[in-house]
């Protein structure tokens, strides 16, 4: 199995450009390429599957255990030609002062070789000492290539070749060249996402002929060869599929009894593939609603509204009044329905930006208001209360079935909750991050569950199996 794991020394180097079009060159030579990116993500993620033609995973030491990343690794690499992974951050960033949550401690676990993207704008000789101190800080991180970005033209490239040749053993496999054709727009929270950008593919393409033109894919090849097997995994008895055992029939073919809506569209986009597989192994038939054109919703037995830039499309959604007022129907008469951030946000009574204020679906009680800095960001962790609605989690092996479990997950939202109702409830209380109020999030509306926090289907958190358990229950009483 050929591995490469793109880094940069930090942030906004242009790995994820770089990555991207590796991805789409490697493919367009004709080789399956599956894409991975470290951390809690769904727009780069979506350009790599752009990219590839393949979903693109998410592998997160916050969420996921080290055996559940090894584990998805395997399984969604085995018929692949070439596997790439998509740090986060700087190679050696991380929560943790011992660097056991950094991208070098992903690359360690995979026994990845590392490939290094570096904004060389400005530099010369010093791009040395820092090439030099990377390798030397952590021993067991394989810096095996670099990619030199942002280059001021051929005569700056070869002063770059040439010193980092004498006095580094590190090859330098790429030198693009600065470009801006190659950018990506940005927003609030990062790139735009792909399925937002009109020349979405006309970028791929373009990035693709860019790094086929500027980088040495051979020599990047040879270098994604260089790696062993991946690590053993034991076998997870408890594992997500063996938790969906009860929705099998004896013949091992998943029944889908719970036809569950999927409000997607370009306002709403943010789902991890896994998690759609977590939901469709429970049980779950994908319905997909688009709620900035459709104006009817179907017979459904339970909703499901991730996260997105509904504020970018308020207008849109405002003037969709027969589904906005088709969900709150659905969701006063009972509808099991499961929000996420931006779905919160399209539930709540309004929405105001830029001094404009949108009216919306009106479920909850609160007025969702946009700022300019974030009121929300990074890893949470939730404690649920009596109050939440779901059915409890099996234990896992060796687990105390009393045992209270928490929840790791993630929020990144611009938006603050002006609440209406001073007597809701709420299903969790936020240990970690903001949440709602800094204390709750988890808004409880009759069998609806809304919170700014996004929430990872893994071992630990079967949270598609709770959601589709909650739904058949539901179904079944009625």
């Amino acid at each position: 199995m050929q591995r490469i794991f793109i880094s940069a020394a930090l942030k906004s180097s242009g790995k994820t450009t770089v990555s991207i079009g590796l991805c789409a060159a490697l493919k367009k030579r004709g080789l399956v390429v599956q894409s991975f990116k470290k951390g809690p993500d769904y727009i780069d993620p979506y350009w790599l599957t752009q990219a590839t033609g393949r979903d693109c995973y998410n592998l997160d030491f916050y969420t996921m255990e080290r055996e559940e990343i090894l584990s998805l690794m395997q399984n969604k690499s085995q018929d692949a030609d070439v596997t790439l992974i998509e740090g986060n951050k700087g190679l050696y960033d991380g929560l943790d002062l011992d660097g056991s949550n950094s991208n070098a401690a992903l690359a360690t676990l995979t026994s990845t070789p590392v490939i290094l993207v570096l904004n060389a704008r400005g530099m010369t000789r010093g791009i040395a000492p820092l090439i030099l101190g990377y390798q030397a800080f952590d021993k067991n991180v394989a810096i095996k290539g670099v990619i030199l970005n942002r280059l001021g033209g051929s005569r700056h490239e070869s002063k770059l070749r040439n010193v980092i040749e004498h006095y580094t053993d590190v090859e330098v496999v790429g030198a693009i060249h600065n470009d801006e054709r190659f950018d990506i727009d940005e927003r609030h929270l990062g790139l735009v996402p792909g399925h937002e950008d009109p020349f979405c593919t006309q970028k791929i393409n373009l990035l693709a002929d860019a790094i086929n033109d500027q980088v040495n894919l051979d020599a990047v090849l040879a270098i994604a060869g260089q790696t062993a097997e991946l690590p053993a995994v034991s076998p997870a008895t408890d594992n997500i599929a063996s938790r969906n055992q009860s929705n099998s029939t004896a013949k091992g073919i998943k029944l889908r009894d719970i036809k569950l809506g999927l409000v997607r569209c370009s306002a709403f986009g943010f789902y991890y593939p896994d998690d759609l597989q977590a939901l469709q192994d429970a049980g779950a038939e994908l319905i997909e609603v688009d709620p900035c054109h459709q104006t009817d919703l179907p017979e459904l037995d339970a909703l499901f509204i991730g996260g997105g830039f509904p504020e970018t499309h308020m207008n849109e959604l405002e003037a969709n009044k027969g589904l906005r007022t088709a969900i709150k129907s659905a969701i006063d008469n009972g509808l099991p329905t499961y929000a996420e951030c931006g779905g919160l946000m399209y539930l709540a009574r309004s929405i105001q930006w830029n001094k404009e204020i949108c009216q919306m679906v009106g479920c909850i009680e609160a007025d969702i208001i946009m700022e300019k800095r974030p009121q929300g960001r990074g890893y949470v962790q939730l404690e649920e209360t009596k109050n939440s609605p779901w059915p409890k989690a099996k234990p896992r092996e060796n687990e105390n079935k009393t045992s209270h479990r928490l929840i790791n997950a993630h929020e990144f939202h611009y938006s603050r909750f002006k609440i209406v109702d001073k007597n809701v409830q709420f299903a969790f209380h936020v240990k970690r991050g903001t949440g709602i109020n800094g204390e709750s999030d988890g808004y409880i509306y009759k069998n609806l569950l809304a919170n700014y926090t996004h929430q990872r289907n893994t071992w630990n958190n079967p949270w598609a199996q709770r959601f589709i358990d909650f739904a058949r229950s539901h179904k079944t009483n009625q």
